[in-house]
């Protein structure tokens, strides 16, 4: 199963603008020889890669460990790459910026040779993976960063981060367009860590049953189903921790929910997970009726499957060095431009000493 997650633990505060700058800066060289030696999408596909992405961040100098990690190396790279100058944007990041994914598509259209459908689809993959990690995958983690990553082509990736306020923790989750056959059957790339939770996976293979009866209980009378879901007894079949509260009412918003997706008629699951105002709640709620129901148990299994170059921001395991740093953007920087003149030898060159270091 290729689903993994990276958990982090919740550091706060800034990048101080010395160091942000620095790491704009060997971004981009980075980006640029994996482009020259490989392609773009090779580069698309190892940021979706938790533990290249993790050690790029370090790379870069920044907290081993931290959950800025995710947040500040994906606003270094939306600042160093740009479509028009690398073939490559970042759209979206934190907390409000992850909201303006639609709108940054649309100044794309603007500039580029981006037809209407191929940016309608894009704005899609963003909602839909935002929704698969909040309400699919229902782990105790609140998204608060969402990275959408496009080339000149179309391809795309997705790099995306919650927040668990109680245990202090974040989770990263990773998705790359060709591991992404299906949105809502195990479709990440990545989601690592040493923690594992007791949660509602409905991306799962053995949810495939779970997934099957929702939609045929969105197809059946919404009344049915306030019956069923407001029966406190009735939820003592059902082996999670959702609780309900001692009224017998259905909440107003989750039936009004249902009684929408009656009148939709969704003809698979993803059209459920994607239809305007269906969250967390509603999927939970679903999920727990095709267990009453049709007897379809979900799958509650965790989807779960360093290096240093100039230091840590924080001190550790070193103080980032500034002068090897700027050594590094320089010498990567003329090892890029100097191998369109010797046909890549440089680039061949540093491929070799990172096999004769690794061998040490």
């Amino acid at each position: 199963m290729k689903s993994r997650y990276v958990e982090l633990p919740l550091h706060y505060g800034n990048a101080p603008s010395w160091l942000f700058s620095r790491m704009v800066a060997l971004s981009r060289a980075i980006y640029t020889a994996i482009e020259k030696e490989y392609s773009r999408d090779e580069f698309l596909r190892r940021i979706s890669n938790p533990f290249w992405f993790q050690c790029f961040a370090c790379a870069l100098g920044f907290d081993f460990h931290s959950s800025g990690t995710t947040t500040v190396t994906c606003g270094a790279l939306k600042e160093a790459l740009s479509m028009e100058e690398n073939g490559i944007s970042f759209f979206g990041g934190k907390g409000k910026s992850s909201r303006n994914v639609k709108e940054e598509l649309y100044l794309l259209a603007e500039k580029n040779n981006f037809s209407e459908s191929k940016i309608n689809n894009l704005i899609y993959i963003s909602k839909i993976t935002a929704k698969v990690d909040s309400s699919l995958i229902q782990d105790g983690y609140q998204l608060y960063h969402h990275s959408l990553i496009v080339t000149e082509s179309g391809n795309w990736a997705v790099i995306q981060q919650g927040m668990n306020p109680g245990t202090k923790y974040a989770r990263r989750y990773h998705w790359f367009w060709e591991d992404a056959a299906n949105f809502t059957i195990e479709p990440h790339t990545a989601i690592c860590c040493d923690r594992i939770s007791n949660c509602l996976n409905l991306t799962a293979r053995e949810s495939e049953d779970s997934r099957k009866s929702i939609v045929d209980l969105v197809k059946e009378s919404p009344y049915r189903l306030a019956r069923k879901l407001s029966d406190p007894k009735q939820t003592t079949l059902f082996e999670c921790d959702f609780v309900m509260q001692q009224r017998h009412e259905i909440d107003v918003r989750l039936y009004r929910n249902l009684l929408n997706l009656n009148e939709f008629n969704p003809r698979n699951f993803e059209e459920i997970v994607a239809y305007p105002g269906v969250g967390p709640k509603t999927i939970r709620a679903l999920a727990m009726l095709s267990k009453l129901i049709y007897g379809t148990e979900p799958s509650w299994r965790d989807p779960v499957k360093y290096s240093f170059t100039v230091g840590g921001k924080d001190g550790f395991p070193y103080p980032v060095d500034k002068k090897i740093y700027e050594e590094a953007i320089e010498f990567i920087s003329d090892a890029v431009s100097n191998s369109n003149m010797d046909r890549g030898e440089k680039l061949r060159v540093m491929k070799k000493l990172n096999i004769f270091y690794s061998k040490l």
